[in-house]
């Protein structure tokens, strides 16, 4: 809470409090003489302040923070017997008829301040129940700011959380390739330590912003399929096509990764057979389709603890559903031992961020 903020609130109380007691007065003096209608005028307004700040500014947070209204409920009562107790006075000792008119014994008093009393409890309930109305409102329009700005941190966490997860994976990868190949074949490995370059810069100066370019994004996963085309040779045949026309397009960063990481990782290399993968990515209308396919092997698959996809293609469901709810179509296929994965995503676009 800035501090502008909190002298507006303290300048709105004071004018609220103040108006009132200036109704109250011209209310009285036209009963009584002006100093008495002053006197009583203040009275009132300080004791209504008093009670309904107490009431308001110490009980009613402490009742919302630990969640007991009913105990709340039970003080409010409390408080308002009590302002109209003190308006009872007022309108007993301080009315407008002379004091001469109450009976000398105090306890024959009574009746007069049962009296006040009771007629004092519309007023005080009024006043009570206003200040508590405006104060629930603010309290709870508080608590939904604070409880959102929470679920947006650990939002924040989460995803940072499944991000970080593809990272580390991606670097030891291909630092594992580039140390193979250097001792069999050390320009290839040099031609593969430049890609590897142009990768990380990537993922250190991009990959921590929220939202990056879709054109970047694409040259990023090209990079990754130029690394495993170098890495498997002849071994494997790889068939991509890019089409992107819109270059204001946002994506959030490493999402595509994994299913093609799934791809090369479980893409089926028995002796005697050349496996392949086939990645189609298309932007049009600021609409993204995604396509990757692959030929599997039961024997790799059952190796694997996770089985097909594993963690990375939990984070990736997890990644959508947190970062483009209502917003993208994820199919995933596996029949006659092919694995295709098929992604229709909604795009932001630069301007809308």
């Amino acid at each position: 809470m800035t501090k502008s903020f909190v002298l507006k609130e303290h300048i709105f109380t004071f004018l609220f409090w103040f108006v009132f007691t200036i109704v109250l007065w011209c209310n009285f003096q036209t009963s009584t003489e002006k100093y008495l209608a002053m006197i009583q005028a203040s009275i009132i307004g300080i004791c209504s302040f008093t009670f309904t700040h107490f009431l308001t500014n110490k009980l009613l947070p402490k009742a919302l923070q630990a969640k007991k209204m009913r105990q709340f409920l039970i003080q409010t009562i409390i408080v308002i017997f009590l302002l109209s107790l003190v308006f009872s006075v007022i309108f007993t000792y301080l009315e407008a008829a002379p004091k001469e008119e109450l009976p000398e014994n105090i306890w024959d008093h009574l009746p007069y301040l049962w009296q006040g009393f009771y007629m004092s409890l519309p007023a005080s309930l009024l006043i009570n129940g206003s200040a508590c109305g405006i104060k629930f409102y603010k309290e709870h329009g508080r608590i939904e700011r604070d409880h959102i700005l929470l679920q947006q941190a650990h939002l924040e966490n989460q995803l940072k959380l499944l991000q970080d997860q593809i990272n580390p994976h991606l670097v030891f990868n291909i630092m594992n390739h580039i140390h193979i190949l250097m001792k069999t074949d050390t320009q290839l490995a040099d031609f593969l330590l430049m890609k590897f370059s142009d990768i990380l810069r990537y993922q250190l100066y991009h990959c921590n912003q929220p939202m990056v370019p879709l054109d970047k994004e694409i040259e990023y996963l090209q990079n990754l399929v130029e690394v495993e085309k170098l890495r498997w040779g002849n071994e494997l045949h790889v068939k991509t096509s890019w089409e992107i026309h819109n270059k204001k397009a946002d994506i959030v960063p490493l999402l595509l990764v994994p299913f093609i990481e799934n791809a090369f990782k479980y893409v089926c290399r028995l002796p005697g057979q050349t496996g392949y993968v086939k990645i189609f990515c298309k932007e049009e209308n600021n609409n993204l389709y995604f396509y990757v396919e692959n030929p599997y092997s039961e024997i790799a698959v059952h190796k694997k603890k996770d089985g097909i996809g594993g963690i990375g293609l939990q984070n990736v469901k997890k990644r959508l559903k947190l970062q483009y709810p209502d917003s993208y179509d994820l199919k995933i296929e596996s029949d006659n031992l092919v694995y295709k994965v098929t992604l229709l995503l909604k795009l932001s676009e630069e301007n809308e961020q």
